[in-house]
């Protein structure tokens, strides 16, 4: 699932672990003399721009931890100490999303965020997970067209997709080969246990966004036992590993597409796409089939069609939906952009991106190791993929092409192990928002299903991806602090209702837009 601008398959074969690797993994990871588990972290201070509290160091994790005396990798950590020893409850581990985001600046951020009764309960734990910034980070050697995965459906350039995600893979086999196999969910579950351990605690905390909910979900599997306070905000359903989980991103546009004509029509007046929403339907899709017959030139820019409806996203939040469509419109008419149009914002929004620069692939490297390394249950025939798009682009015209369309993943080796089953009673917190477009709603129950014991915090009428500190105005703030801070869970699930949104999508007593977290551009 994004964290900045950063779900399903059915559930196979491939998710059901079996008994010999689980075992081997599990004996691997629990031996007690292991030399990583016995290191001592030298804490520093991150930089003199800093403050003195932010420290780093770094520890040595297996590469594979069925042979914990071979070859390591470098974990990158940062902390910042609870300021009051008294109240000090143990450590809460963070993780921001992805698979390829960085988190080693979150103890930083959730430093002045967090409100004092939670703040001074924990030590907060940041970490690069493996592959990732400072954590013996991998590429693939990847061109920037090569990241982009946003792939529409045409019978003849369907060659051109198959051996886009054959070069992929490919690319990333020939510069990350001996790594990549490595690069998993279950293995920066146990690189967590680690941490744990080195630290000197017998269990932990923890807060996980978007990705960040599977990994903790996984963790809650592997080592329950040592499975403290875990918040899981913004869920994907471990039922979804990985194809379901982009495939739910064009199940899901399609209502709130739906919710955005109705938005854009109560402001006919002021944005002119339509007096009710199937006017405001065809407005768009004419923009669609105009810019397909030949693109719009939006400040400098050629918007295709496909472009267009690539950036489904934007229709879960109206308020930002709702001007790039007229922007479009302007410019498809030749008239000028009204006055105080963020061009530039929205020409960002089109693209997918939170910069104007290019990224590098490091991010999109370790984001194409987890999700082809988790699981086995990625078609292996190009005609399913075809098949697959060509059916899903008439049953979900926004994005469902796109979804289906043939993944690096196709041609990727098998999984060294099998996806973690989600057996164990895991007494842990779900936080979802109504409207959120990476990790949909149908998502985050699927989680809080798979998870038994759980409970789930939902946020009626809540817009964005990632909910808890987000907003300080959301109704799911509450029930969380109160887990955190006294480890007791809600009796029953909880849905409270968040107040509304103005005309610009604004709360009146909190912030608006998400919490810039850091994360991988357009992923989990």
């Amino acid at each position: 699932m994004r964290l900045k601008h950063l779900t399903p398959l059915l559930a196979t074969a491939g998710l059901i672990a079996t008994t010999v690797p689980l075992l081997a993994s599990a004996q691997a990871a629990a031996a007690p003399a292991a030399e990583h588990l016995r290191q001592k972290p030298a804490w520093q201070r991150c930089s003199p721009e800093q403050p003195a509290s932010y420290e780093c160091a770094t520890i040595r994790v297996p590469l594979d931890y069925r042979r914990p005396e071979g070859p390591t990798i470098d974990i990158a950590m940062s902390r910042m100490k609870s300021e009051n020893p008294a109240k000090r409850h143990g450590v809460l581990l963070l993780n921001p999303g992805g698979p390829g985001g960085s988190g080693l600046d979150l103890p930083l951020l959730m430093d002045g965020l967090m409100p004092k009764e939670v703040r001074e309960g924990y030590d907060l734990i940041g970490f690069d997970p493996r592959g990732v910034g400072g954590s013996s980070p991998i590429t693939c050697g990847l061109e920037d067209a090569e990241q982009h995965f946003d792939r529409p459906y045409r019978a003849e350039t369907f060659p051109s997709d198959v051996a886009w995600a054959r070069t992929v893979a490919d690319k990333c086999r020939e510069k990350s080969g001996a790594v990549l196999p490595h690069i998993t969910t279950r293995n920066t579950a146990r690189d967590m246990d680690t941490i744990r351990a080195v630290l000197g605690e017998g269990k932990i905390s923890y807060l996980g966004y978007s990705y960040g909910t599977y990994l903790g979900a996984v963790y809650s599997q592997m080592y329950p036992e040592r499975t403290d306070r875990f918040v899981l905000d913004s869920g994907v359903d471990p039922q979804r590993i990985w194809r379901g989980m982009i495939q739910v991103w064009a199940t899901e546009a399609e209502p709130a597409f739906a919710r955005w004509t109705r938005w854009a029509a109560q402001r006919s007046g002021e944005f002119g796409l339509g007096d009710d929403p199937a006017e405001v339907s065809a407005t768009f899709w004419g923009l669609v089939e105009r810019a397909d017959r030949e693109p719009i030139d939006f400040e400098g820019t050629k918007v295709t069609g496909d472009m267009i409806r690539s950036a489904r996203g934007v229709f879960f939040y109206p308020a930002q939906a709702t001007p790039l469509i007229a922007a479009l419109k302007a410019a498809a008419e030749g008239r000028p952009q009204a006055a105080g149009t963020d061009v530039r914002g929205l020409k960002l929004q089109l693209l997918g991106r939170a910069a104007e620069q290019p990224a590098p692939d490091n991010g999109t490297a370790v984001f194409w190791a987890v999700v082809c390394g988790d699981t086995g249950s990625w078609p292996r025939y190009t005609e399913q993929y075809e098949r697959d798009a060509a059916k899903d682009k008439a049953r979900y015209p926004l994005y469902g092409d796109f979804a289906s369309n043939i993944k690096p993943c196709a041609f990727w080796d098998r999984p060294a192990e099998s996806a973690t089953p989600m057996h164990k009673k895991a007494n842990v917190l779900t936080v979802q928002n109504e409207w959120d477009s990476q990790t949909p709603l149908t998502s985050g129950q699927g989680l809080h299903r798979a998870l038994k014991g759980s409970r789930m915090v939902l946020a009626g009428g809540g817009e964005g991806h990632g909910v808890y500190l987000f907003d300080a105005a959301s109704c799911a703030n509450a029930p969380v602090n109160a887990y955190l801070a006294t480890g007791r869970l809600p009796a029953q699930d909880v849905t409270c209702q968040n107040p509304p949104a103005d005309a610009a999508g604004k709360r009146g007593s909190g912030r608006s837009g998400p919490v810039p977290l850091p994360g991988a551009p357009g992923r989990f």
